[in-house]
């Protein structure tokens, strides 16, 4: 993902949205999540996943001009 489409990102975004910004795939994200390992907090609601993208773009030090 670029800078720009880091920074297109809404509040919060899906794991695998989250997977792609880090450089990982599908499975692994879930692996991470269910095991409470993902380097960014990580939220389940009912049976989805969400991150929080302003703790997403802070792992990346991507930072609005």
């Amino acid at each position: 993902m670029t800078r720009s489409d880091l920074l297109a990102l809404p509040p919060a975004v899906n794991l695998v949205t989250a997977g792609r910004a880090l450089g990982l795939g599908r499975s692994k994200v879930y692996q991470l999540a269910q095991r409470g390992e993902m380097p960014v907090r990580t939220l389940r609601l009912g049976s989805a996943y969400r991150v929080v993208t302003a703790e997403l773009l802070e792992l990346l030090d991507v930072q609005p001009e």
